[in-house]
């Protein structure tokens, strides 16, 4: 197993199990929205703000495609699977799991809707970007991993590190 790639919705806890899991496997962990906010020169927030969606998920392609690592758990944002060579180019590195959150948790979860940087319309909800998101979460995922209300996210990774190892990638 080379790469492992984490996506799932803003909130799903992909960089706090990212973190996590790399300490479980002896590997690197990679925050891509740190590495677009370095690259940009600005908060996620502000390139939404400026320069608006569409932009922003060029920035987050671009910051994406550029990955070149080994034995790196990647956590991108939750929308990097907007774009299609992005999610290809994380497929390519490795295997990629689907942290599956439920709504009602995200939405416990996330206090600062308007500010974390999310990319979103203006006008649109959550759920609507979970709506739009969560069948290409599933077309990308190697292996979807329900993770439901409760449940630690130190579990989350011990989960995750087994199932890899159940896919013998």
């Amino acid at each position: 197993m080379d790469n492992v790639t984490l996506i799932g919705m803003p909130g799903s806890g992909k960089s706090t199990v990212g973190v996590l899991l790399a300490k479980l496997l002896g590997y690197q962990f990679l925050d891509v929205d740190l590495l677009i906010q370095e690259r940009e020169g600005a908060l996620l927030q502000e390139i939404l703000d400026s320069r608006g969606t569409a932009a922003f998920l060029d920035a987050e392609e671009l910051a994406v495609r550029s990955l070149s690592c080994r034995r790196t758990v990647i956590a991108p944002g939750g929308s990097a699977v907007c774009r299609e060579k992005a999610a290809l180019h994380l497929k390519a590195m490795g295997p990629v799991v689907y942290l599956q959150v439920p709504l009602e948790e995200l939405t416990r979860r996330i206090k600062n809707l308007s500010t974390r940087g999310i990319a979103m319309e203006p006008g649109q909800t959550l759920a609507d970007v979970m709506a739009s998101r969560e069948p290409l979460y599933n077309k990308y995922a190697d292996l979807v991993l329900p993770c439901p209300p409760g449940q630690e996210l130190s579990e989350t990774a011990l989960i995750v590190r087994q199932r890899l190892l159940t896919l013998g990638k």
